[in-house]
């Protein structure tokens, strides 16, 4: 296998890292991604709820959706906490690239 990869001079970085960093790379990734999913969805429901309100057939109580809001951003903060401690649980050299992955994960996401 190595020799097919070596022919065809491919230059995969992925190849050569751990698979603590992998993982933390995946998650972080997965995370930063489903994020922005998250955030899309959540505009488009407030827009929708603004244009409904506009339209008289709902009414808004602005302080109900920032306390929704803001619980909302608070799980997601706590679940973004429980992958990083949880990754942060492999070994230790495992530990340090997992977090080190995740990093680059919610960078490069």
């Amino acid at each position: 296998m190595e020799e097919t990869l070596k022919g065809l001079n491919l230059e995969l970085p992925y190849l050569e890292m751990g698979s603590g960093f992998l993982i933390g790379l995946s998650v972080g990734y997965f995370l930063k991604k489903s994020f922005k999913v998250i955030l899309v969805l959540m505009g488009l429901v407030v827009v929708a709820m603004f244009v409904l309100e506009s339209k008289g057939v709902i009414t808004i109580n602005e302080s109900s959706l920032d306390q929704t809001v803001s619980a909302g951003a608070n799980t997601f903060k706590v679940f973004a906490n429980f992958l990083k401690e949880r990754l942060g649980a492999f070994t230790f050299a495992g530990g340090g690239s997992a977090i080190a992955g995740f990093l680059t994960g919610l960078k490069w996401g």
